[in-house]
């Protein structure tokens, strides 16, 4: 992913700062070989998804079920104002040209998709430090590979499509059963009934995955619903990290991009999921994300949120056993005519629980940026610590950052620390920075690195350069 980003950035240099991931110059062309027939979000556009999909009887009555969930729920009452997405306009489903299963060369991914991932440095990242690797292009997975000492140790990375047909008992176990079910909200129904891609993994007991795994989404259809299912799985003592980034071009139609992430750490385990999204302005990325954390398991969120119009996410860990424990770290950056309502959720539902959020936002150009936050804290969780720190930078006097932290707790015996600020990038600082012969947007880069950097140092070291050299592309000429 650093290789990945560190080629978007040469890209963007090359063609403007305003171009990022969503200009690339081969994402222009559409590369279409089935989509789906049906008009609007009905019953019958479900069934064709599944029978384009060859899915088992099973998922095909799961998605029906959540699509009947998806009809009686009502739009979010609180967040962002989402009366101009529509739907009923959107294609749920596109199958790239000649695609038929995911081939494990990457010689084998037709020629101009490949081109695309080239650029982005996908292959390059999988080479070079990658357990494992899947690109997913529109709705279906096109490429997946893992190290052969890897397949060996008992591990499964494949998408989810495969896993379906692969491994139906234990996707049956976990799929939107007790982690987000259908009926969490109307986007975790709507991603039940019309899901594509995404993926699976499995880490046996004891089993500790040495490199990151990886997979790269791509958008590229206009007018189109993303809605990859991500399951992982760490069995006791296990240990994986996970990583995805994202990407697409810019078109005047909006889309959708509603994935949903469901994550099982078993007793002992660690798990480190990482996403970095850079969608382009017209994309709405509403997305449920959610672990559940057994006894002395590790749940570490990492998460960078450039991109998108509209942004609602709140990754969710439920420390359901004795000495869970969960960090929330999150970069949020909203420029003009952004968005970004994200945050956590942390439910303390044992005993001896401990958890740390880390929260920081940036808005410039008139965007918005809200944290929103729930801490729950259960009746009879004794010894839980918790601690929840959110902070925000005004780059203008148009731009707005709001706090809407929610703390429940119903135990006697919990430590809880809330802490909230919100500053600006003052003339001072910058009058210090410039008297010492740095230049204006090399001060505010310096200000803006040291804010973000308790996120960043979190990241490997390739992904905290270039997500450095992502933020200062969008805060360039921000003061002023």
């Amino acid at each position: 992913m650093g290789i990945a980003m560190k080629k978007a950035g040469n890209v963007a240099e090359k063609y403007g700062r305003d171009a990022k991931l969503s200009a690339l110059p081969s994402e222009r062309k559409l590369n279409v070989g089935y989509k789906t027939k049906e008009k609007g979000l009905t019953e019958a556009l479900v069934r064709e998804i599944s029978d384009v999909k060859g899915e088992p009887e099973w998922m095909l009555k799961k998605r029906l079920d959540s699509f009947a969930i998806f009809k009686q729920k009502p739009m979010p009452s609180f967040g962002p104002d989402l009366s101009r997405l529509d739907l009923d306009a959107l294609t749920a489903f596109v199958r790239p040209k000649g695609k038929d299963a995911a081939p494990t060369s990457w010689k084998d991914v037709p020629p101009d998709i490949r081109k695309t991932f080239d650029v982005l440095g996908v292959p390059e990242a999988e080479r070079k430090f990658l357990s494992g690797a899947s690109a997913q292009y529109d709705s279906e997975v096109l490429y997946k590979s893992l190290r052969k000492n890897i397949l060996e140790l008992g591990v499964i990375f494949t998408d989810m499509d495969s896993a379906v047909k692969e491994y139906p008992e234990l996707v049956k176990r976990y799929f939107m059963t007790r982690c987000v079910p259908a009926k969490d909200n109307k986007f975790s129904a709507l991603h039940g009934a019309f899901w594509s891609g995404g993926s699976f993994v499995y880490v046996p007991q004891g089993v500790k995955v040495p490199q990151p795994l990886q997979i790269y989404f791509m958008m590229n259809y206009p007018g189109f619903g993303q809605m990859e299912h991500t399951l992982i799985v760490a069995e006791q003592g296990a240990s994986v990290q996970y990583i995805e980034g994202c990407s697409a071009p810019h078109y005047t139609k909006d889309s959708l991009h509603s994935a949903v992430v469901e994550i099982f750490a078993g007793k002992g385990s660690r798990v480190r999921y990482t996403s970095i999204q850079n969608w382009s302005k017209n994309v709405y990325n509403l997305n449920t994300k959610r672990a559940i954390v057994s006894e002395d398991a590790v749940m570490e969120w990492v998460g960078g949120t450039l991109g998108s119009g509209v942004t609602m996410l709140y990754p969710c860990s439920m420390l359901v056993g004795k000495g869970a424990r969960a960090e929330h770290l999150t970069i949020s950056l909203a420029g003009e005519g952004q968005v970004k309502d994200t945050g956590a959720k942390v439910l303390h539902m044992a005993p001896n629980t401990s958890s740390r959020v880390v929260s920081k936002s940036i808005c410039r150009g008139g965007g918005l940026v809200r944290y929103r936050g729930l801490l729950h804290v259960g009746k009879g969780c004794t010894g839980v610590k918790a601690s929840v720190r959110c902070d925000s930078i005004i780059a203008d006097r148009k731009s707005i950052a709001e706090t809407v932290p929610v703390i429940d707790v119903r135990s006697d015996d919990a430590i809880i620390q809330h802490e909230a600020a919100v500053g600006k990038i003052s003339d001072d600082q910058l009058f210090y920075l410039m008297s010492r012969g740095i230049d204006e947007n090399e001060a505010v880069s310096l200000i803006v690195r040291g804010f973000i950097e308790p996120i960043v140092k979190e990241l490997p070291l390739e992904y905290a350069v270039e997500m450095n050299r992502l933020v200062e592309m969008e805060m360039e000429g921000a003061v002023g």
